[in-house]
């Protein structure tokens, strides 16, 4: 059975640094592009970061750019979101998602975690 798995997530004040993990089983992650999006209350899911795994590219939205890092180990079939500088507006609910096409919209993923909250807050 296909599934993502998040963990990582917690209480950070502002500016601090948590990195999320995205176990995967039942497949290999590296044949796939990960996403990364969060859904604060009240709000639609969001596209954060992706990892395209046909030339290893990546992308970020304009909000987490230079503050986030995403990354993924094939050793391990997990891959990782390094969140550093963290501030109030990050807080949500992060998903990680796999599929063979990539991007940062929900659409473009099939195979999605049950997510790991994220609350920054002093």
């Amino acid at each position: 059975q296909e599934k993502l798995v998040e963990s990582g997530g917690g209480l950070v004040q502002p500016g601090g640094s948590l990195r999320l993990s995205c176990a995967a089983s039942g497949f290999i992650l590296d044949d796939y592009s990960i996403g990364w999006f969060r859904q604060a209350p009240g709000k639609g899911r969001e596209g954060v970061s992706c990892l395209v795994t046909t030339d290893g590219s990546t992308y970020y939205a304009d909000s987490v750019k230079g503050r986030f890092t995403i990354s993924r180990d094939n050793a391990k079939n997990t891959a990782y979101l390094q969140m550093n500088s963290l501030k109030s507006e990050d807080t949500a609910v992060y998903y990680c998602a796999a599929d063979t096409r990539g991007g940062l919209e929900v659409d473009e993923y099939e195979a999605w975690g049950q997510g790991t909250q994220v609350t920054v807050s002093s």
